[in-house]
């Protein structure tokens, strides 16, 4: 591998220390939705050996063995359905919408309630290789946590939650040996840890005081876990599903933001200039602001993995231009001491490194379409992130009311109404119970602006008493109206008795 095969295919030649960065953006996201982001943590989890791409055909497979069953009145053993009953679970109690454009399609797609599902359903596309949508969510957690030992105790704590257990609600216990019976895969037989090669962590307190959505993403889903024996199970699994939408796209455009910040050092040490003693306060932002509510929000998603593209073929170029003058880089980039370390490289050969600069302006000029989002990597960020906040558009006009965990919604009926920054009521649900998590004595909204602006969503708390999101908490119940609060607004805990799971100081 070479700087001229880098050039010639720029997106599939990435550097070795880059691909094994721990702030590299990977998995690669593609289309997903919040669903398939659930069922592909199942997979992930709890369910060895199973392929995403053989999912789709799973689906089909258990949709035949249905099929045939309800044509001839039968049921494998240890179902409690016969075929039509089981038909009418799939294609009907369970179905999860299709969207617009896939309405023709046949396919089966249900609610990831249970880990079951995961064996046929919840796949990101229906042909190909579909990414891991569940190693993102894993990469999260080992992201967000202090050391290996806590990442491994948020991975089982999640994983003992996943499954449906004796004082689970019965349709869960029905639906989980339902469906064991019918496809012959239960699911959960253990849980499974990632190889050392898969996750990576940062060095401890490398981002103390700075904006990381993945540890308040980890912090968040312990308050969420500790809420499941307060309802049912899918109450409960849409409560975890509004929670990682919201999480995995601000993860991501975190990571945008990173790898922006460090092309601007490397640019920096490209010119001659000296290389800070700290930078930490260079490549890692203070705060996350990529969504404000109320206002459109396409734009910015697509400015932010614009740059973020234009920063990974800088990045690149630098790191194979090294490698291409004798120089290579040695090290890793995984945290500012390595990017310094890399800084410095730079700037101690960069009578080497002249045509750095004018190389990435040709590769930018020559990859125009993906850097606009329009083909690529930069349309696949784009799918990605759209289609998991997006309020789902179903095909089926019963099913419109289905998805109320988004983030952004259309502003007004019409097709051409721009999206906007709105949380739906699942969204707020779980913002309010996750700011007040562990916390004793009132609070007031000002706590969940905080908490929404570590998810890199901006709202000024003065305005919630006067716009939507102030009549939504009103409307849900989330809410006391109080002269004495700052806002005149105090929030309410949803659910008053996992408050005091993990209590801490804030």
């Amino acid at each position: 591998m070479t700087l001229g095969d880098f050039k010639s295919s720029p997106w599939a030649r990435s550097h070795p220390v880059y691909r094994s960065s721990a702030l590299a953006v990977a998995p690669a996201p593609e289309y997903a939705n919040s669903e398939v982001l659930v069922a592909g943590l199942y997979r992930t989890i709890g369910l060895e050996g199973i392929a995403e791409s053989v999912v789709p055909g799973n689906g089909r497979e258990l949709d035949r063995n249905v099929a045939r069953a309800r044509d001839r009145e039968q049921r494998p053993e240890g179902a409690a359905l016969e075929g039509d009953a089981m038909w009418a679970l799939l294609h009907d109690v369970l179905e999860s919408p299709k969207l617009q454009n896939q309405s023709a399609k046949r396919f089966l797609q249900v609610s990831p309630l249970v880990g079951e599902t995961a064996w046929f359903s919840g796949s990101a596309r229906l042909a190909g290789n579909p990414w891991p949508a569940g190693s993102l969510v894993r990469r999260m957690v080992w992201l967000g946590s202090a050391d290996e030992p806590s990442a491994k105790i948020s991975w089982q704590a999640l994983f003992d939650t996943l499954a449906v257990h004796d004082d689970d609600d019965v349709f869960a216990r029905f639906l989980r040996d339902e469906l064991a019976a019918w496809t012959g895969h239960p699911w959960g037989q253990g849980c499974i840890f990632p190889r050392v090669e898969d996750v990576q962590q940062l060095p401890a307190g490398e981002l103390d005081g700075r904006a990381f959505p993945a540890h308040q993403f980890v912090e968040d889903l312990a308050a969420v876990v500790a809420a499941k024996p307060l309802m049912t199970r899918r109450q409960w699994t849409s409560l975890l599903e509004a929670l990682i939408r919201m999480a995995a796209v601000a993860h991501v455009a975190w990571l945008c933001e990173v790898q922006k910040l460090t092309w601007a050092c490397l640019r920096s040490a490209l010119s001659g200039a000296a290389v800070p003693g700290d930078l930490r306060a260079r490549i890692y932002p203070e705060r996350l602001s990529y969504l404000n509510y109320g206002t459109g929000a396409v734009s910015e998603l697509k400015d932010r993995t614009s740059t973020y593209l234009r920063a990974r073929l800088g990045i690149n170029a630098v790191l194979w231009s090294l490698e291409d003058a004798g120089v290579p880089y040695e090290g890793q980039l995984s945290s500012a001491e390595d990017v310094a370390a890399l800084c410095s490289h730079v700037l101690a050969h960069r009578g080497k490194l002249s045509s750095v600069t004018g190389d990435v302006d040709d590769l930018a000029e020559g990859e125009a379409r993906a850097l606009l989002c329009r083909k690529g990597i930069g349309s696949n960020v784009m799918e990605f992130a759209r289609h998991v906040l997006y309020q789902r558009v179903a095909a089926n006009p019963i099913l419109r009311g289905y998805d109320q965990g988004y983030v952004l919604r259309k502003r007004g009926p019409s097709k051409s109404s721009p999206w906007i920054c709105a949380p739906g009521p699942l969204a707020v649900l779980v913002l309010v119970h996750c700011s007040l998590a562990g916390l004793a004595g009132p609070r007031s909204v000002h706590r969940l602006a905080q908490h929404m602006a570590a998810y890199g969503i901006n709202v000024d708390h003065r305005d919630i008493a006067r716009n939507d999101l102030g009549h939504q908490l009103r409307m849900l119940g989330l809410v006391l109206d109080s002269p004495d609060a700052e806002s005149g607004m105090l929030l309410v805990s949803p659910f008053p008795a996992a408050r005091s799971h993990g209590d801490r100081e804030r």
